[in-house]
């Protein structure tokens, strides 16, 4: 497969535990769906559901896929300040130099802001339920009688 960034071959290599294709030139980095889901899960393995969408829209790039070599198109990364390239048919995403550092990093801003909305939810909940405790209620009704 040719780099679709500088058309080096791409290497091979181990990042981490995971087997991804790799430029040597620009050091750019090819990873499947799953490969990239392992990168998150470095930092954030609470499952897709809690993760979010990856992709709200796309334009179209002038990089070509290394798998099938059709156009890619280019995407923010969870509507983060990170741009990607994907194949729309699924062969994989295009990660410039040390993108794959910051995908987990995202991550965990990610899951700080879900444990941050958890916590909101079950405040709020439990405010909820006071107030529609009787006692509450009687005081209430009592402030106007």
């Amino acid at each position: 497969m040719k780099c679709p960034n500088c058309d080096k071959d791409l290497v091979q290599t181990k990042r981490d535990r995971i087997e991804v294709e790799y430029c040597p030139s620009c050091r750019g980095m090819w990873l499947s769906r799953q490969e990239l889901e392992e990168v998150e899960d470095e930092a954030f393995d609470l499952g897709k559901d809690k993760k979010g969408t990856m992709i709200f829209s796309a334009t179209v790039t002038t990089r070509k896929c290394p798998q099938c070599g059709k156009l890619m198109k280019r995407f923010e990364y969870r509507l983060y300040d990170l741009e990607m390239d994907f194949c729309e048919d699924g062969h994989g995403f295009w990660l410039d130099a040390d993108e794959d550092k910051r995908v987990p990093d995202l991550m965990k801003k990610e899951e700080a802001g879900l444990e941050r909305k958890v916590l909101a939810e079950d405040r709020w909940a439990s405010h909820l339920q006071h107030l529609r405790s009787g006692s509450f209620l009687d005081r209430v009704r009592d402030l106007f009688r």
